[in-house]
């Protein structure tokens, strides 16, 4: 079994971030942190301040966000699952309505739905790219849809021009889940700058292009939204005098108006926060780069297609390096070819079971035979490892592992 050795310096062709030295008898994940100096000093100045939770750093963390969105308003929250429950508390949804969201996502994205009472209605993916299928998202509206969540898979965007006129024809809210998609860009604007949407949502889990440990945000131009989002992760908690049903007796008072949760984040994730969105840039450049690297050392390996290009209308921020693999034709099976590639320290992953497979669903009615595109795509897909830290070297690494592994 080959073992991880304590992560070293790389050199600044790989980022000039702590991971992983590029040798071969290390481990290389399929993705991972980046996390430097400035980093460090960032949180240790936080916690020799008065603030620990929350403090100045959450709401500057909100304006430098909504800045590199460029978008009115960011409520930060302590993960990328509670945003997407935030964002389903905000938009009203509940009981005896229906979610549209694609089969193939994490289960966050359709779970959020069930966590207000509303109910996810599965939509079929292109099994070339795992995005939405706009056209069968439009089969599956009826009376009772509500909301659609486009997933931005791999962090390359969804159709949203499609998404968009498919909501506004039927009053539906979009929430645009872009945990993959921070730093991404749809045609002349940014992921997150709600042009196409009424609320998108990110993820700051380690994995992420910019990490805050965990943690999670949603952007929004509505300044409505935005209050009711801050208002759900803070207990349903009311201070705004002009919004109280009582007169306030002292600056103390305040009102649960509604039943919120404890979603907030801390001062000490939003200064790691803040140092990180720094280098967001950066990070989006490496990966882009590492991606080019990739498709070109995989152009000659017969029966592997990458899955996150961008196109003419987008640009892909690359947060995993899919693959789309016959693995029944070039003689082996995913198990073996992950087992194999472990062997030789290169850890891969499988993004993502298709939703309406899971036990919990297939209970509520869920079936998975409804979506053959996503279907088709899972049986193929393979993340490869895909992170800043990552020298050149690296990505030929793993490349020569997986010709070996298929040949």
């Amino acid at each position: 079994m080959v073992h991880a050795r304590p992560a070293r310096r790389v050199d600044s062709r790989a980022g000039d971030c702590q991971g992983p030295t590029p040798m071969t008898e290390d481990i290389l994940p399929y993705g991972r942190q980046c996390i430097d100096e400035e980093d460090v000093a960032a949180v240790v100045e936080a916690l020799r301040s008065d603030y620990l939770t929350t403090g100045p750093r959450v709401a500057a963390f909100e304006r430098g966000l909504a800045e590199a969105l460029g978008v009115a308003h960011v409520v930060a929250v302590c993960n990328g699952t509670a945003a997407l429950h935030a964002a389903c508390g905000a938009a009203g949804l509940g009981p005896g309505d229906e979610v549209l969201v694609p089969a193939i996502t994490f289960l966050a994205s359709a779970n959020c739905a069930r966590y207000v009472g509303a109910e996810p209605v599965f939509v079929d993916v292109d099994p070339r790219s795992g995005l939405i299928d706009p056209e069968d998202a439009a089969r599956k509206v009826n009376a009772k849809t509500k909301a659609i969540i486009p997933v931005h898979l791999n962090g390359r965007p969804a159709d949203l021009d499609a998404i968009h006129e498919l909501a506004e024809a039927h009053e539906l809210t979009v929430i645009e889940d872009a945990a993959h998609a921070l730093g991404a860009r749809y045609r002349a604007t940014t992921i997150g700058d709600c042009a196409r949407s009424d609320m998108a949502i990110f993820s700051f889990h380690p994995v992420k292009h910019v990490t805050t440990g965990e943690g999670g945000a949603i952007s929004t131009a509505d300044p409505e939204l935005a209050r009711r989002l801050a208002v759900f992760r803070n207990h349903g908690i009311e201070r705004d005098p002009q919004r109280l049903e009582q007169p306030a007796p002292g600056p103390w008072y305040y009102e649960q108006q509604t039943l919120g949760f404890n979603y907030r984040i801390t001062d000490l994730q939003c200064a790691l926060g803040l140092s990180q969105l720094a280098k967001l840039d950066r990070f989006v450049a490496r990966r882009q780069a590492l991606a080019a690297r990739y498709d070109r050392a995989l152009a000659s390996l017969a029966g592997v297609e990458p899955v996150a290009v961008g196109t003419a209308e987008t640009r892909s921020a690359y947060h995993l390096y899919a693959v789309l693999i016959d693995f029944e034709g070039r003689g082996t099976t995913r198990e073996a070819a992950m087992a194999e590639l472990r062997a030789r320290g290169i850890l891969t992953q499988v993004h993502y079971i298709p939703v309406p497979a899971q036990p919990y669903y297939v209970a509520r009615g869920a079936r998975a035979a409804d979506c053959p595109g996503a279907q088709a795509y899972y049986e193929r897909v393979l993340s490869l490892p895909m992170f800043p830290a990552m020298g050149d070297g690296d990505v030929d690494r793993v490349v020569e592992a997986l010709a070996e592994v298929l040949g």
